[in-house]
């Protein structure tokens, strides 16, 4: 399933996160902040959208964690990732836990060609910052959004606490994360991220910061958003409401 716009990705990008696949789901393992971080991020969509039958999309899904937390509330879950490895360990966990998502190694472009205004919700965590262009995922995601669906998205501030804290200590000093997860100069200000969204149509309802406290291996929303931060966009009803 590739469509012409499938190139908007790093292979270097997708190989690092693909050889994490075999631990993702292990909650000691390198994508321990990953799995603290996913109860606030759910909470932040369901305060927001009703999950329950909800059509939700999840791009860039990993091996599906926050898609297994929508599809356990009650969301009909279809999520993308262009990592077959991650594609492969999300589907052997849907086998354990008998969850159902349905999982797709396909691009959010090629998809937004084929099923345009198909979604009620659409999540993007913890992805933009690893992509050629961002602007396009969102693009995208606004074509695959029914008229008054929301896109949630999060991602890393640029800023020089978002350095210190996402990059020197969580990688280097506290060894949360590998070494070269992030790279600073791919994170992004809200300021960019809100002119994307007006870009592609689709109105800022929201941004909040997300905060990871390692020392409780917990995460909760919060005003500040100097480090990493969560927002919310809605798509206009076809009124032009």
């Amino acid at each position: 399933m590739t469509g012409p716009n499938d190139q908007n990705f790093s292979q270097a990008e997708l190989d690092k996160f693909g050889a994490l696949a075999n631990r993702w789901w292990d909650p000691e393992g390198p994508q321990k902040p990953l799995h603290a971080l996913n109860p606030a991020r759910l909470g932040y969509v369901a305060e927001r959208v009703a999950l329950r039958g909800a059509r939700v999309l999840d791009v860039g899904c990993g091996a599906g964690l926050l898609s297994e937390a929508l599809a356990s509330a009650g969301a009909d879950v279809t999520a993308l990732d262009l990592a077959p490895e991650l594609i492969k360990v999300a589907k052997l966990h849907r086998l354990e836990t008998g969850v159902q998502v349905e999982y797709r190694e396909q691009s959010v472009e090629s998809l937004a060609e084929q099923a345009p205004a198909s979604f009620d919700a659409i999540t993007c965590m913890e992805m933009l910052e690893h992509v050629p262009d961002p602007g396009s995922i969102i693009r995208a995601c606004a074509t695959l959004l029914k008229p008054g669906g929301r896109l949630f998205l999060s991602t890393l501030n640029r800023t020089p606490a978002a350095f210190a804290l996402a990059v020197v200590g969580a990688e280097y000093v506290a060894r949360l994360l590998p070494k070269g997860t992030h790279q600073y100069r791919d994170f992004i200000k809200p300021s960019e991220l809100a002119a994307w969204l007006r870009a592609a149509g689709l109105q800022l309802e929201d941004v909040s910061g997300l905060m990871y406290e390692p020392w409780r291996n917990a995460a909760r929303v919060i005003a500040r958003t100097d480090v990493n931060y969560l927002a919310c966009a809605r798509k206009p009803e076809a009124s032009g409401e």
